[in-house]
């Protein structure tokens, strides 16, 4: 059995940006974390699992980029209470 977190909510804001605001028709929302996810890689399954465009766009192998409190993170960070997700594709320049 995975690792989960105890009795507490544990509530993160998360912010979408780009093509991800429209895909997903958001820019930011508060969501409380299913125990079980905690970890950013958890979180995008998580998010993919509501279907639809959310399916398209948290894909596994979907290029796109995510931020825990404004630094740039692996999949494998840690989330925490009161955590700042920020999610944007890749950027590119010319």
């Amino acid at each position: 059995m995975p690792p989960q977190r105890g009795d507490n909510p544990t509530m993160i804001t998360l912010l979408y940006f780009a093509r991800l605001r429209e895909a997903l028709g958001t820019g930011r929302e508060q969501l409380a974390l299913p125990p079980a996810v905690m970890t950013l890689a958890g979180l995008r399954v998580h998010l993919a699992q509501r279907g639809a465009a959310w399916a398209t766009e948290m894909a596994e192998g979907r290029n796109l980029r995510a931020a825990v409190n404004q630094t740039v993170v692996a999949a494998d960070a840690p989330l925490s209470d009161g955590d700042e997700v920020a999610f944007f594709p890749p950027v590119t320049g010319g």
